[in-house]
């Protein structure tokens, strides 16, 4: 299998990125953003592009793949409606819709979030805009595609948010994510259980279109 990965500079990616490169039935990784991961290994190739919203430059070298696990977010935190429409559904769709041109039967999977509006109508505006975002590459011609919706996510095996912020409640919370498991054990996942997950629809396509964290639980249990 053949895997491109957005984002995999992030939390998130990170531990995608990880999953990827230690599983043996991926023969190869390709990476893109505006800063390389830092990572080498056999299988990873890395395409550092600064127009996240402009793939043109690059379209000849985005075919031959079978997944795509698009992990590139941010806060919306200080972003006004308009910017985080621009970094949230702008980018993403522009990377889709090239994608599913250059690549007819990949599954595409994007990392959204626990409480996302798929009315697009709600007055949370991040929810509002990744319901958008959702909605629109569900209508895209891909082979499949998933939406990810992780709540609660433990970054593991070095694993760290680029936020300054997020690092630091990250710091002070991990004593408490084992009680965290054990309380509420469809609420939580870490980055190595979601790539793993990821892994699992790209194989076996999803087993519906939006999975939830209890979702995302389940389909790693039926692996065990």
């Amino acid at each position: 299998m053949n895997v491109l990965i957005f984002g995999a500079t992030g939390m998130v990616g990170q531990g995608v990125l990880r999953e990827c490169l230690l599983d043996p039935g991926v023969a190869s990784v390709v990476t893109i953003g505006r800063s390389a991961t830092g990572v080498s290994n056999p299988k990873l190739r890395e395409i550092v592009h600064a127009d996240l919203a402009n793939y043109a430059p690059i379209a000849s070298q985005l075919a031959g793949f079978d997944a795509c696990f698009f992990t590139l977010g941010v806060t919306s935190a200080g972003l006004t409606e308009e910017q985080y429409t621009r970094i949230t559904y702008d980018i993403t769709l522009s990377a889709a819709e090239t994608l599913v041109r250059l690549n007819p039967a990949l599954t595409f999977i994007y990392v959204s979030g626990q409480g996302t509006d798929s009315s697009e109508r709600g007055g949370i505006m991040w929810a509002r805009v990744k319901g958008r975002t959702e909605n629109a590459l569900l209508r895209l011609p891909f082979k499949a595609a998933c939406m990810f919706r992780p709540g609660i996510i433990e970054p593991r095996f070095g694993a760290r948010s680029r936020t300054a912020w997020y690092r630091v409640a990250y710091a002070l919370a991990r004593p408490l994510f084992p009680v965290l498991r054990r309380a509420f054990p469809n609420q939580i996942l870490s980055t190595d259980e979601i790539g793993r997950a990821m892994l699992l629809v790209a194989r076996h396509g999803p087993p519906k279109s939006v999975l939830e964290t209890r979702d995302i639980r389940a389909l790693l249990n039926s692996q065990n």
